[in-house]
């Protein structure tokens, strides 16, 4: 099985949790992608579903597929969101945000009464810290904000400095710059042995928006692998 198939097949497991007239987020990246055209073949079949995007990206794909995105502000406490993630480790705690979407995904995240993290098996790992680390910036003054994360790193042990990251969907800008504004940096940090104090003193920075590591988040994760799908829980 291709991972492309294991993705497919953890986005229809998880679309099994979907009821009628629940209110739903709908994740960012390419497995979030296959859980979406799951939700657009059961409203195609008469599903009423209430749908949020966490994305530019994800909403596109819902409207080709002829779903409609609602504004998050109007519709209130999601009854579940499904979403990918770059890594799983232990108690379900994750790091998000390689689509740079790190930010609306956790606000809806945290909107949602149930969440669900969909991934292939290549991405459950024993120590966060393999996947780089994303940290959405303010753009002012981001030479400063570096520097004060760059401090926190050291504190934790980790030795890389934040890179910029360049390649994003405008090919004219230099950076790649979010769906709110803001600049990404990505941290290689080899291992994260201390994700909780680690997430709370990179949130305390002045201008830092918010990171990718996503902690007492996540209720299951559906991984998808060569014998099927298997459910993890915290």
């Amino acid at each position: 099985m291709t991972p492309e198939e294991q993705k497919k097949q953890v986005g229809d497991a998880a679309a099994a949790y979907v009821k009628d007239g629940m209110k739903v987020g709908l994740g960012t990246g390419s497995t979030a992608a296959w859980f979406v055209k799951a939700v657009a073949e059961q409203v195609k079949a008469g599903m009423n579903l209430t749908l949020v995007s966490t994305s530019v990206q994800t909403t596109q794909l819902a409207q080709s597929l002829g779903l409609v995105i609602k504004d998050i502000n109007d519709v209130g406490t999601l009854d579940l969101c499904v979403d990918g993630a770059d890594e799983v480790g232990p108690g379900l705690a994750l790091i998000k945000g390689g689509g740079a979407a790190l930010l609306r995904e956790k606000l809806t995240w945290e909107q949602a009464k149930s969440c669900i993290v969909i991934a292939d098996d290549a991405k459950v790992v024993d120590v966060l810290g393999r996947f780089a680390l994303p940290i959405e910036v303010e753009p002012f003054a981001w030479k400063g904000t570096v520097n004060r994360i760059s401090d926190v790193l050291t504190e934790f042990d980790i030795a890389m400095m934040p890179k910029v990251r360049k390649t994003g969907p405008n090919a004219d800008a230099p950076y790649w710059i979010t769906d709110g504004g803001n600049l990404i940096f990505d941290v290689a940090c080899g291992a994260i042995h201390e994700p909780v104090g680690l997430a709370h003193e990179l949130k305390s920075l002045t201008g830092v928006v918010d990171h990718g590591l996503f902690l007492d988040l996540a209720d299951v994760a559906l991984i998808g692998g060569p014998d099927g799908v298997k459910v993890l829980h915290p």
